[in-house]
């Protein structure tokens, strides 16, 4: 089975790898393509089209600025290290050995709105660039149009490639729109983890996020390759709610005194 991920803002370039296997990016032409519209903008108009402070723009129009090919481990980092967010944090990659890294290679993607799709042991410079932005280009208004065609096909590919007919989406609502589902030859599992609070299960985008990597990592480290296998996770209390899930949703719910 392949799975994706949603990249994260919070990044670390400070921290070395833990690991010297390291691959390129399969679309740096094309982001080269957005990183040569983006020097267009000043930080003020940056910051407009982002919704971001003068700062943060300031500082993305340095990394746009300084940007450059090739990538080696002296002015990059591998992806799945690089990210910073709750789901990195759950997915915890810097631990990873490298049998985890060689699996993680084949069965796990993480959607980008610079990079397009990503494997963990891409190199990728700091950057920001979210999905839902509209910033456009000669494929459209917006990143949606500039990468959805593309990684809808390759995603097909990968999945294919990973030696099974099924894609578990732990993707973010805005990263899972830059793929058409239903252009997809995969089955989509899609899987929502929910958390109790004041004696009711809803989904607490903190928790759920955390949820997310600890899925991804939980399928590489146990090499899962069977879309029924899902329903034996059962991390961090998590565990599988069978009246409450449907095929293509499987639902997670943890109770509120087995949170950490």
């Amino acid at each position: 089975m392949l799975s994706i991920l949603s990249p994260a803002k919070t990044l670390d370039f400070k921290t070395p790898s833990t690991t010297s296997a390291v691959t390129q990016p399969d679309y740096l032409d094309r982001s080269r393509e957005l990183i040569d519209i983006l020097r267009g903008y000043s930080p003020p108009q940056l910051s407009q089209l982002m919704g971001i402070s003068d700062k943060l723009a300031g500082l993305n129009a340095a990394r746009y600025a300084d940007w450059e090919t090739p990538f080696s481990l002296d002015n990059a980092k591998p992806a799945a290290q690089a990210f910073q967010g709750d789901v990195y944090v759950g997915l915890e990659a810097s631990a990873f050995s490298a049998d985890d890294n060689a699996f993680a290679q084949d069965h796990l993607r993480i959607l980008s709105g610079l990079y397009g799709l990503l494997r963990p042991l891409d190199l990728i410079q700091p950057y920001r660039l979210e999905m839902g932005i509209r910033l456009e280009s000669t494929a459209g208004k917006d990143l949606y149009a500039y990468w959805c065609e593309q990684l809808t096909r390759d995603l097909d590919k990968a999945v294919a490639a990973s030696g099974s007919s099924t894609l578990v989406n732990l993707a973010s609502n805005e990263y899972s729109k830059a793929i058409d589902f239903k252009k997809l030859e995969a089955e989509v599992l899609s899987p929502v983890f929910q958390d109790e609070k004041n004696g009711q299960f809803k989904i607490i985008s903190f928790y759920a996020k955390k949820a997310r990597g600890l899925m991804a990592a939980w399928l590489i480290r146990q090499r899962v390759d069977k879309p029924a296998a899902l329903t034996e996770f059962d991390v961090a209390g998590y565990r599988y709610a069978p009246d409450e899930s449907t095929r293509d949703k499987p639902v997670f719910r943890r109770r509120e005194q087995d949170r950490d």
